[in-house]
């Protein structure tokens, strides 16, 4: 399964553009908080999360979100790869989140009272083929965490 789930806040305005036939694009950063502070300055850190989004929910992270904005959005990761241009023997590594879905988090200052409704999902597409019913997740098992040792406060964190 490749789902992820961020919420943060967006470092910069969302940039829309289109491509030549037409569809809707826009590229974004979300600095997402770690949950911990660091242990020497503590001040918490954040991570900045490379997003994308297509058609009708880049439309909508366009038009409603803007830099500082809180954002949680549902996507799935996508890795890439390519050639430096000035040194083609150097390979760039990417990870993006292709954005599903957006909601705006926060009070009245940070987005939320923008739109009616405060969730936008994207469309589902139609497959060709015909899909066969999720699966149940009524009768997994997660198997024995009693091997596992809770960890009671930040200073047991092995990072």
């Amino acid at each position: 399964m490749n789902k992820v789930i961020l919420v943060g806040r967006l470092t910069a305005d969302p940039e829309l553009r289109q491509t030549q036939s037409g569809v809707s694009s826009c590229r974004f950063t979300v600095a997402v908080d770690r949950r911990f502070a660091d242990k020497n300055t503590g001040e918490r850190q954040a991570d900045f999360i490379s997003c994308t989004a297509w058609r009708q929910t880049a439309e909508f992270v366009s038009r409603y979100f803007n830099k500082g904005k809180m954002i949680c959005l549902e996507g799935s990761l996508r890795t890439g790869k390519y050639q430096d241009k000035n040194h083609p023997e150097i390979t760039h590594y990417t990870t993006d989140v292709f954005v599903d879905n957006v909601e705006f988090v926060g009070g009245k200052n940070d987005g939320g009272s923008q739109a009616q409704n405060n969730t936008y999902q994207a469309p589902r597409q139609q497959a060709a083929a015909p899909q066969q019913p999720a699966p149940s997740n009524d009768n997994m098992s997660y198997g024995n965490f009693g091997e596992y040792e809770e960890l009671l406060n930040e200073d047991d964190m092995p990072f």
